[in-house]
């Protein structure tokens, strides 16, 4: 699988577990503060579509992108499903919603720890590039090796 692909499956995966998780909060008519609502629409659902779509073009932002969407969407989740005891607490949702919405909290917490990592793993560069010799191979051009060229003099004065 390659970084395109993995990036692709988490990104695509979250949006799923997302709308679920979305008919489950207005199933048990849990509404969200206005901001809150602002940082799952930016954040949560645009953020990592946004990064998969600059990808394509510019893979290290792109994969920067979902990573750092995913790890915000981490956290809120984090603290609004499973830490602060309020209404969007997995304990105090209606009890009809209440698996649909802890399951979907839950599958969202792997998926966006995991689409934190797809993400900081498809942003690092090749390990080729990490050392500054972008394109380099094991052949050294006479260039490099410090071997004289054809048009280059030596100068012994």
């Amino acid at each position: 699988m390659t970084k395109g692909q993995a990036l692709a499956a988490v990104v695509l995966t979250h949006l799923a577990i997302s709308v679920v998780h979305g008919q489950a909060h207005a199933g048990a008519q849990v509404p969200l503060p206005f901001a809150g609502t602002l940082f799952v629409y930016i954040i949560i659902l645009a953020g990592p579509l946004i990064g998969l779509g600059f990808f394509r073009w510019r893979p290290r932002e792109g994969a920067w992108i979902v990573a750092a969407s995913m790890s915000g969407a981490l956290v809120f989740g984090l603290i609004n499903h499973f830490i602060i005891d309020g209404p969007d607490h997995v304990a105090h949702v209606a009890a009809e919603w209440r698996t649909l919405f802890g399951v979907t909290a839950a599958l969202l917490v792997v998926c966006e720890a995991a689409g934190t990592a797809v993400g900081i793993w498809a942003a690092r560069p090749a390990p080729s590039q990490r050392s500054g010799l972008r394109g380099f191979t094991s052949e050294v051009s006479p260039q490099r090796s410090g071997a004289p060229t054809p048009n280059r003099q030596d100068r012994t004065s």
